[in-house]
C-alpha cells in the first residue's frame, strides 16, 4: 500500500507546481527611453506562449508624391505610455529654421517644382531666374522709357541728296516731334540746303554739247518746310558692352508743305575783257515757290531717357513746272531780248509786275560780265514749259533730345 500513495502523491504534486508557476507575477518593464517605446502590453486572454512568439509588423511610412519626406510619427501609446512614458526629444530637422526664400524668387504658377533650392540661384536677373550664374538671360520686357506726352528735338547736320542724277543737294535740317501717343506723334520740320548745284553729269552735257536736261528735270530745292505725322509701328531692345542696353524703334513720316527752287541758268565761265580773265560765278535762277511733300522711314536709337540717334531716309516730292524764272515769263523774256538788240533801256517796257529787270541789266562790277547776255538764257528755259514731279531722296543723320 505505501508504494501506490507515494505515487498518488507525486502525481497530485505536478499540477499544483505547474499553478503556481503560472501566478507568478511577471517582471515589470523597464520605462522607455527617450529612443525607445514601451511594447504594447499582452491581451490576459492570450496565453504566454503566443506573447511570446508573435510580434506586430513594423510600420510603413507613407509618402506623399513630390513632397520632401515627413519624419516617421511614433506608434501610438498605450495607457501605460501615458502613464509612464516621457516626451520624445525633438528632431533636429524640426529645431532648424526654415530657408528663407528671397523676395525676388520666381512664383511658379505651373505646380513644376523649381530646379533648384539654393537661394543665390533663385536671384532675379531682368525680370528672369538665373539658375546658372555663368549663363546670361535675355527676355522680352516692355518699354524702359514711354515716349507719350514728350517733346523731341531733331537736329540732322548732314542731309545728303543720294538720287542725284542732274542734282546734288546738301543741307542741313531741324524737325520738332511730339509724341501725342507712345506710337504717334506730330512733326514740323524744315530744312536749307546750304548746296545745290548741278550734277557733273549735267554740267558735262553743258560744257560739251550744249545740251542740259529739262528744267523741270533739273529743278533745285533750296529750302523747304512741312508738318506731318510719325508713327512707330515697332520696337525693340539690344546689348552692347554685354552690360547696356539701348532701345529702338522704326518710325514712319509723312506730311505736306512748301519749297522754294532755282534753276541753273549759266555755269561758271571765263570772262575775258580787255585782255584780262575774270572768272565768273555761276548763274541761278528763281524759278518760284512750289508744293513740297514728303515721306519717309528710318530707325531711332535711344539711350538713356533724353537723348537718341536717327538714322533715315526721306523723299521730299515737289513740282516741277518752269514757266517763270526771276519772275519773267516768256512775253517778258521776248520784250526784254528786242531791247537789248536795239540797244535800248528797260525802263519803258511792259513788263509783268512780278519781272526782276535788275537780274539781267547792268553790268558786274567785279567780273565786267554784262548781265543782259543772260536774257537769252532765260528765255530758253520758259520757251518750253515742261512739268514733272521731282524726288529727291537723301540720307537724314542726326541726334535728338527729348524733354
Amino acid at each position: 500500500m505505501r508504494p501506490f500513495r507515494s505515487i498518488a502523491l507525486l502525481v497530485a504534486a505536478v499540477p499544483a507546481l505547474a499553478f503556481a508557476q503560472g501566478a507568478t507575477p511577471a517582471r515589470p518593464p523597464a520605462a522607455p527611453g527617450p529612443d525607445a517605446t514601451a511594447p504594447a502590453s499582452p491581451s490576459p486572454a492570450e496565453p504566454p506562449e503566443r506573447q511570446r512568439t508573435q510580434r506586430d509588423a513594423p510600420a510603413v511610412p507613407q509618402s506623399t508624391p513630390d513632397a520632401a519626406p515627413a519624419t516617421p510619427s511614433a506608434p501610438a501609446a498605450t495607457d501605460e505610455d501615458d502613464t509612464g512614458s516621457t516626451p520624445s526629444a525633438p528632431s533636429p530637422e524640426a529645431q532648424a529654421p526654415a530657408a528663407t526664400t528671397p523676395a525676388d524668387a520666381p512664383v511658379l504658377d505651373t505646380g513644376e517644382a523649381p530646379r533648384t533650392t539654393d537661394a543665390q540661384q533663385q536671384r532675379l536677373v531682368n525680370g528672369a531666374p538665373l539658375y546658372n550664374p555663368n549663363v546670361n538671360v535675355h527676355i522680352v520686357q516692355k518699354k524702359r522709357f514711354a515716349d507719350e506726352g514728350k517733346h523731341e528735338l531733331v537736329l540732322y547736320p548732314g542731309v545728303v541728296q543720294v538720287n542725284g542724277k542732274f542734282t546734288n543737294h546738301v543741307g542741313t535740317a531741324l524737325h520738332y516731334v511730339y509724341h501725342l501717343q507712345e506710337n504717334f506723334a506730330l512733326q514740323v520740320g524744315g530744312q536749307y540746303n546750304w548746296y545745290s548745284d548741278e550734277s557733273d553729269f549735267n554740267l558735262e552735257l553743258i560744257d560739251k554739247v550744249r545740251e542740259q536736261a529739262q528744267a523741270a528735270s533739273s529743278l533745285l530745292l533750296q529750302w523747304g518746310a512741312h508738318a506731318g505725322v510719325e508713327v512707330t509701328p515697332l520696337y525693340g531692345k539690344f546689348a552692347f558692352f554685354n552690360n547696356s542696353l539701348a532701345q529702338f524703334s522704326l518710325v514712319l513720316s509723312g506730311g505736306a508743305g512748301i519749297g522754294k527752287t532755282r534753276h541753273l541758268i549759266r555755269p561758271e565761265v571765263a570772262n575775258e575783257v580787255e585782255g584780262q580773265t575774270y572768272q565768273v560765278p555761276a548763274r541761278f535762277g528763281d524759278t518760284g515757290n512750289k508744293f513740297l511733300g514728303e515721306v519717309g522711314g528710318g530707325f531711332r536709337v535711344q539711350f538713356g531717357e533724353s537723348y537718341a540717334i536717327r538714322l533715315e531716309v526721306r523723299d521730299l516730292i515737289y513740282t516741277a513746272r518752269v514757266d517763270k524764272v526771276d519772275g519773267c515769263n516768256l512775253a517778258d523774256f521776248e520784250a526784254l531780248e528786242s531791247a537789248r538788240a536795239a540797244n535800248q533801256p528797260f525802263d519803258g517796257l511792259n513788263l509783268s509786275g512780278s519781272c526782276k529787270v535788275a537780274k539781267f541789266d547792268g553790268v558786274d562790277p567785279e567780273t565786267k560780265k554784262n548781265y543782259r547776255e543772260d536774257i537769252i538764257l532765260g528765255r530758253d528755259l520758259v520757251a518750253e514749259p515742261s512739268s514733272d514731279v521731282l524726288n529727291n531722296v537723301s540720307f537724314y543723320a542726326g541726334f535728338s533730345v527729348l524733354f
